[in-house]
């Protein structure tokens, strides 16, 4: 499909700086960029490469000055990269327009589908399911007795849905998520075996959350596994039972959030964060890649990095004397041996 940059203009309400009637028929980062390319320019350390780039429009923020001659046509905007980001979106939605409930589908007779809704082969549909307008399932989804997907909402080929899962209006669950399995729940015993805690409560995700390939929350042990409003989770990430994920956090893969936890709203949680079970996290923390948290964090807004998660300007201080340890051991075992010099010859006069 081919567009016009005037055409794009008016997709993202930017101005057109150059030819209005460039043509793109295909996207292209600015420094791969091809004829017949849209690209953007969001980040400074890519500007060098916008007066060499090839492709035929470049998408930049409304204060971007050239220094150099552009062959390219720009189309202006107050934020490039979330005008780009809608532009895809854009395309996404008419490339994903799958409609219909497939013969090779299996629907339980009181399961409740919206009639503009898509059912793809071999997804499975329990008792009682209700289904809302526009929800995409596709192939090989399994969505368990009594569960609710809402308007809109999508799951991608292999997600699970356990029984009486809630997803909200517009979620987007990637392949291979499962929402609703067992919380690691486990009772010791005096024999030295462990007894399994049943774990009977559910999964509630609200709207417009994101989930990436393979994550795993777990349903409550009692009550509800929460995950609030507008939360974005990557790939591979674990929530064990009972967590609430307050509304806009964002959690970078393979972080792992142990049971009963409660995250504030706004959080940023980088890649490989752990979180003890039973915590309180306070709105707008965020926390470093690979950062280990082991206890209550009571102060908004705050920025915390390493195990355990301390404030980054402490954790820069420390890491500084960290590097240099080697050279203070050395210099410590120099004044002892000093030391036990001067306490030797001390012992020898006396």
């Amino acid at each position: 499909m081919e567009f016009t940059a005037q055409q794009i203009a008016q997709f993202i309400n930017g101005q057109v700086d150059g030819d209005a009637n460039a043509t793109v028929h295909t996207v292209a980062k600015i420094e791969e960029g091809m004829p017949g390319a849209l690209s953007f320019l969001a980040n400074p350390k890519y500007t060098p490469y916008i007066y060499q780039t090839k492709s035929s429009v470049v998408i930049v923020n409304n204060d971007f000055v050239a220094e150099n001659p552009i062959k390219a046509t720009l189309i202006r905007v107050p934020d490039a990269y979330t005008a780009f980001a809608r532009l895809l979106e854009i395309y996404n939605k008419s490339d994903n327009e799958n409609q219909g409930v497939s013969s090779l589908a299996f629907i339980a007779q009181n399961a409740s589908l919206d009639s503009e809704v898509y059912v793809g082969e071999f997804a499975y549909v329990g008792e009682r399911v209700i289904i809302g307008k526009g929800a995409k399932i596709y192939p090989q989804v399994y969505i368990g007795n009594d569960c609710v997907v809402n308007e809109g909402a999508v799951l991608y080929p292999g997600v699970k849905l356990y029984n009486n899962t809630i997803i909200g209006k517009r979620c987007i669950l990637h392949a291979g998520t499962v929402v609703g399995s067992d919380g690691f729940g486990f009772a010791p015993q005096p024999d030295g075996t462990y007894r399994k805690v049943p774990q009977t409560g559910n999964v509630i995700i609200e709207d417009d959350v994101e989930i990436g390939a393979n994550t795993t929350i777990d349903r409550a042990t009692l009550g509800s596994t929460v995950i609030r409003r507008g939360v974005k989770l990557d790939n591979l990430i674990q929530v064990a039972h009972n967590v609430e994920i307050g509304e806009h956090t964002v959690i970078a893969a393979q972080t792992g959030i142990s049971g009963s936890t409660r995250l504030g709203s706004r959080c940023m949680i980088g890649g490989q964060v752990g979180l003890a079970g039973h915590l309180n996290i306070a709105d707008e923390t965020k926390l470093g890649a690979q950062s280990g948290v082991g206890s209550n964090i009571k102060e908004k807004g705050q920025l915390l990095i390493g195990t355990p998660a301390i404030p980054i300007g402490d954790f820069k201080r420390v890491h500084v004397h960290f590097k240099n340890l080697d050279e203070m051991a050395k210099r410590l075992r120099l004044l002892e041996e000093r030391i036990n010099q001067f306490e030797s010859g001390r012992e020898n006069r006396s």
